[in-house]
This record gives structure tokens, C-alpha cells and sequence, in this order.
């Protein structure tokens, strides 16, 4: 069995490759277990909406910390010998102890969110999760999240940007390995995202309307992740489903029992 650490990593290296990282997020262990399973799989990550909605709770740190430590650790016994990052949302009040925790049940990488909180309280939850993992000895991936364009309203889209270059070098300069940037970004605001912040530094979110693959891959981006879209896949094919059923149809053909 591979270790914490040699996933870890592992997982540092698959950012670092040349080809594109992509991970479609799980929430359960039976999503991952199927996505584990699947060719091309390389690394697993959660959805910290998808096991909030799986566990009856609204998104935005409602889960409690101790279901959701538990859920992201069974994701990754089920991984196996794949490393998994996790959602963690902005640390649930205690960043570097919930980065420790998650450490101890074998995640080797985070997603941590800044909420677009003042820049030196973000800073301060990069370094508490950079000193957890360091005192645990693990080379844990630290995917430092802005929700500069989330939240970004009616501002200009010149300050928008230039807030998350200024946070996405300050999170670097802390210790992150890798800034995320949610949102539908174009490709001339990710490739300057990237001309500042470096190549296989940024990491996006694959959205409706996201630019295409090869495009992120070639503008330099690190990593495509899906969030709760892989969730909404699922969910929208069991509606299809049921509204096929009332009409009197059935399964869809090519089905494959996988669980």
C-alpha cells in the first residue's frame, strides 16, 4: 500500500507534469470507487457541496467537520493507492487543524477558499495549513481558492483580475502549491493568470461554458476539476430517468450496473 506521503507526492508531481491534470470530484465512496475504476484515472478529489447535499446539509461550511473529515477519509480508503485531494471548504474555523485531521485519514491535498476575506486573514489560513502539513511531513498539495470572480458582482473586470493575481502571488508566496480560480474565465484572463502567477500554477474549474481542454492545457493551467457539476451529471440523468419511467419508458439503453 502506498503511503500518505508518496501519494502526496505523487499528487505534487501529476500537477507539475506537462499534460493536464483532470479530476471529476466524488462525494461518496461509491462515486469514487467508480471513478477509481475508470481508465485515465489518476487522482481523486471531492466535492464539498456534493457530500453536503449527499448528507442533507446546505453548502458553505453547514456539514460539520467531523462528518465531513469522516466522508473525505473513506473516500480515501476507497481510493486505494490514487491520492485525493478534498474540499475543505476555508477550514471550518481552524484551517491548519482541519488540514491535520484530514491528513490523518489520508488526503494529501486541499482545496482551501478565501471567501474574498481581507487578504491578510487568507494569508494567515495558507500558513496554518502550510505549518500542519509540515509538521506531519507530508508534501500535501495546498490548492489556495479565490473567489474573486464568484463574487465578483458588477466590478470592473481589470480589478477583478488584479485582485486575484495580487492574492493568487500571495497564497504562492505562502507555501500554496497551486491557486484555483472558480468561475467562468475566458481564455485571455486565464492565460493572464497564468503569465503571472506561472505555468502549472493555476488550476480551474470545468463549468459550462469553460474554455476547452486543450486550451487550458496550452494556455499552461495545472488542473481541471469539476466541483458539483460531476454531482449534477448524475442527478440530472436519475430525473431523466424517473420522468422516462412515468411516461412509461425505462432504463436507458447502454446502462451498466456498476455497483
Amino acid at each position: 500500500m502506498t503511503s500518505t506521503a508518496e501519494k502526496a507526492t505523487k499528487l505534487q508531481e501529476l500537477h507539475a507534469a506537462p499534460e493536464l491534470l483532470l479530476v471529476v470530484n466524488v462525494w461518496d465512496a461509491i462515486t469514487a470507487k467508480v471513478v477509481a475504476e475508470t481508465p485515465g484515472t489518476t487522482a481523486l478529489a471531492t466535492a464539498s457541496h456534493g457530500i453536503a447535499a449527499s448528507r442533507g446539509y446546505e453548502d458553505g461550511e453547514n456539514i460539520p467537520r467531523d462528518l465531513m473529515i469522516a466522508e473525505v477519509g473513506l473516500i480515501a480508503e476507497v481510493a486505494g493507492d490514487l491520492p485525493v485531494t478534498a474540499d475543505l471548504e476555508a477550514g471550518y474555523g481552524d484551517p491548519g487543524g482541519t488540514v491535520a485531521r484530514a491528513i490523518d485519514v489520508g488526503i494529501v491535498g486541499c482545496n482551501l477558499e478565501d471567501q474574498v476575506k481581507p487578504l491578510a486573514e487568507s494569508v494567515k489560513a495558507v500558513e496554518a495549513v502550510v505549518a500542519a502539513a509540515e509538521s506531519a511531513g507530508v508534501d500535501f498539495v495546498l490548492n489556495a481558492r479565490t473567489d474573486a470572480f464568484l463574487k465578483a458582482g458588477d466590478k470592473d473586470p481589470e480589478a477583478v483580475l488584479a485582485d486575484a493575481i495580487e492574492r493568487g502571488r500571495a497564497y504562492l508566496d505562502a507555501g500554496a502549491s497551486n491557486f484555483f480560480v472558480p468561475g467562468r474565465l475566458d481564455e485571455t484572463q486565464v492565460g493572464r493568470l497564468v503569465e503571472a502567477l506561472g505555468e502549472r500554477k493555476v488550476n480551474l474549474i470545468g463549468i459550462p461554458g469553460s474554455i476547452p481542454l486543450e486550451r487550458a492545457r496550452a494556455l499552461g493551467v495545472a488542473r481541471v476539476s469539476y466541483g458539483p457539476w460531476s454531482q449534477n451529471v448524475a442527478l440530472t440523468a436519475l430525473a431523466e430517468l424517473a420522468t422516462d419511467v412515468y411516461a412509461g419508458g425505462g432504463l436507458p439503453g447502454g446502462t451498466r450496473k456498476l455497483n
